[in-house]
């Protein structure tokens, strides 16, 4: 498997954890659950942006070749 299928397979999954997460956000109650739930949520959305510059990054490098 290439890179960039596993990169593309890695932000798939973390798509999905993003949606599980606020599907159980909209049912939340408790502020820790809120915490606990956004807190994740940010976090997985750096890890995708970080790997959507990535992807971008490496695919300018292509075609600048």
């Amino acid at each position: 498997m290439s890179q960039r299928e596993t990169n593309m397979l890695w932000l798939r999954d973390t798509l999905e954890q993003l949606l599980a997460c606020q599907q159980r956000l909209e049912w939340a109650e408790d502020a820790e659950a809120v915490g606990v739930l956004t807190q994740t949520m940010v976090r997985d959305l750096d890890r995708c942006r970080r790997l959507c510059l990535e992807v971008r990054r490496r695919s300018q490098l292509q075609g600048a070749a």
